[in-house]
């Protein structure tokens, strides 16, 4: 698979990416809560290729599929990082040579923080884990909300007119702290990983 401009890559980020930090419940922990890093690019099936040509040119990362058939959309494929080693040594390298141009550059500088703050285990401190929770808090106010009508909903769905569901997207779980485009994986739908992770 050919690799892209690393330019090209950068603005594609800049309109797709997701930078989140969530908190999540963990039995073994003390504090009995885990933070989540991820970046993830996520679009329709058809434009599979490209989220592998993105992998390839960042050198890591999984492919996904993900099923909307409850929703009426069309199968969905989504490029994640979700382990902080490979975070903190390929996709922070590559952002840093490559600068986000947009508004996302700052989303971006405050996860950044919170990936080092984790990779040096500052997260099991108070102190460090409150830090985090500050900068999440920062990246959330980046979040775009999105009203149902949109043009990126009308793309999503099916030829067969499939309605959509009447949501709250106030209270549905979207990428607030990705400062990013709404991205309905996280509201449960089946995914399947079909790239294995790249050494």
């Amino acid at each position: 698979m050919a690799k892209l401009n690393p330019y090209y890559v950068v603005g594609f980020i800049d309109g797709e990416g997701s930078f989140s930090v969530s908190i999540g419940r963990h039995k073994t922990l003390k504090r009995k809560l885990e933070v989540r890093i991820e970046f993830a690019i996520e679009l329709r099936a058809d434009d599979r290729k490209i989220l592998q040509r993105i992998q390839e040119t960042i050198g890591v990362g999984r492919i996904y599929d993900l099923n909307y058939d409850r929703y009426g959309w069309y199968p969905h494929v989504k490029y994640k990082i979700g382990n902080i080693q490979e975070i903190k040594n390929y996709l922070l390298p590559f952002l840093d040579k490559y600068p986000l141009q947009a508004k996302k550059r700052r989303v971006y500088a405050l996860f950044k923080q919170v990936v080092l703050l984790a990779v040096a285990k500052k997260h099991l401190s108070d102190q460090g884990y409150n830090k985090i929770l500050n900068f999440r808090e920062q990246m959330r106010k980046f979040g775009k909300k999105h009203k149902l009508e949109t043009a990126r909903i009308r793309e999503n769905r099916l030829s067969s007119g499939v309605r959509q569901k009447n949501i709250d997207l106030d209270t549905a779980r979207h990428v607030s702290e990705a400062g990013g485009a709404r991205n309905p994986s996280l509201w449960g739908p089946k995914a399947n990983s079909v790239t294995r992770t790249k050494s």
